[in-house]
């Protein structure tokens, strides 16, 4: 299975579908609130949220969704990362609720090789969150360092594919 991309390997415009999805649970939203301090009483107070707040009900923490999102992408975009360069952009464009469903998918929008080091690569790409209705929920713009596929198989002492290797035949 593949876990990331060399720099070779991502395609401008190339999309990528992130699988499976994730239904936001409440206890996901209160324990990401509490563990980032957050206390805003539209994610934590269900009596709040229904008397003071548009929606009647508590909305999920929009960094959930981003770090949910940015998780999901892994495997497809930064799995060999060598560094997240930077968040361009990041907006959340619809709530989420407990009990939605949130999918994910990645757009390359550009890449190019470093100006510096010959070994690797930064790659544009655009990341996309979607409710079970399809609608979207979050949107962000990163970049990402990754190193080229030659230069990182030619460093591993044997010659294999450090991210690939080879395992024992069973007996």
């Amino acid at each position: 299975m593949q876990f990331g991309r060399y720099y070779e390997e991502f395609e401008v415009g190339a999309v990528y579908r992130h699988w499976p999805g994730k239904t936001v649970t409440e206890y996901d939203d209160h324990l990401f609130c509490l563990l980032t301090m957050n206390h805003h009483p539209l994610h934590l107070d269900a009596h709040y949220a229904e008397t003071a707040s548009q929606f009647k009900r508590n909305v999920v923490v929009g960094n959930y969704i981003y770090s949910l999102l940015l998780g999901m992408s892994v495997p497809d975009v930064s799995g060999k990362a060598i560094a997240n360069l930077e968040v361009e952009s990041l907006r959340h464009v619809a709530p989420t609720f407990h009990g939605d469903t949130i999918y994910g998918e990645t757009t390359v929008l550009d890449k190019r090789e470093s100006g510096s080091k010959p070994d690797r690569g930064v790659v544009s790409v655009e990341t996309r969150g979607y409710n079970q209705d399809g609608t979207m929920v979050c949107v962000f713009r990163r970049k990402v360092m990754v190193p080229k596929r030659e230069y990182a198989v030619s460093a591993a002492p044997d010659g294999i594919d450090p991210e690939r290797p080879s395992f024992p035949e069973p007996r």
